[in-house]
């Protein structure tokens, strides 16, 4: 599987490391212009390091969910362009708002993905890529509620939290609960396993039905 545009392989500490160029943010070694993907603390990291087709590509518009302090959204924003980062929690908005200080491309917006009606106005329409990172009950619900700003042909990312989701069930349950319900608005392309880096996360990258009424 390729790698988008903006995002390479390069030795360092004697192996191989995602790196994609920008101001370092967390952190992560960096050589030069290149920074590390640290895919144990990046769940679209992971997607990469474990080849998942994530269609990623240079240059996408992107809405990204769960943005946090802007450890993944950061390298998204290296190598992709807009890049609209929700985030509900106040503390980790105002590490993202210094993130975004040094990528003009970075839009953080101190906003609840469970409401996407909050900042419809802001975020604009036909995306190529949302990316759901976010720790929370009903996540196939937020991921439907914001199918809107994909075009037709777009991609959703979810990595999806098992034991956000539900702490009684075993997580092949969950995984397959929330997959039927975002079988009502998407498409399931691929799914994977990020126990590697992630314990108990499932990768899933899909594309919006068409015609569908969220």
């Amino acid at each position: 599987m390729s790698l988008p545009d903006g995002v390479e392989r390069r030795e360092f500490d004697g192996r191989e490391r995602l790196v994609t160029r920008g101001d370092p943010v967390y952190g992560e070694p960096t050589d030069g212009p290149w920074r590390v993907w640290d895919a144990g603390r990046s769940k679209v990291g992971a997607m990469l390091e474990l080849g998942v087709d994530t269609g990623l590509e240079g240059g996408d518009s992107v809405l990204y969910l769960g943005a946090a302090s802007g450890t993944t959204v950061s390298h998204v924003a290296d190598v992709c362009g807009p890049t609209y980062a929700v985030e509900f929690a106040p503390r980790p908005a105002r590490d993202l708002v210094d993130v975004a200080a040094d990528r003009t491309n970075l839009f953080p917006l101190l906003k609840d993905a469970r409401r996407p009606e909050t900042y419809a106005h802001v975020v604009e329409l036909g995306l190529d890529t949302l990316v759901q990172d976010v720790a929370t009950r009903g996540q196939a619900r937020v991921a439907v509620r914001n199918r809107q700003f994909l075009r037709p042909d777009g991609r959703l990312l979810a990595a999806i939290k098992a034991r956000s989701e539900d702490v009684t069930a075993t997580p092949a349950q969950v995984f397959e609960d929330v997959l039927d319900h975002l079988r009502d608005a998407y498409e399931i392309l691929e799914t994977t396993r990020l126990d590697r880096y992630h314990d108990d996360h499932l990768a899933v990258v899909a594309r919006p039905r068409p015609d569908t009424t969220d």
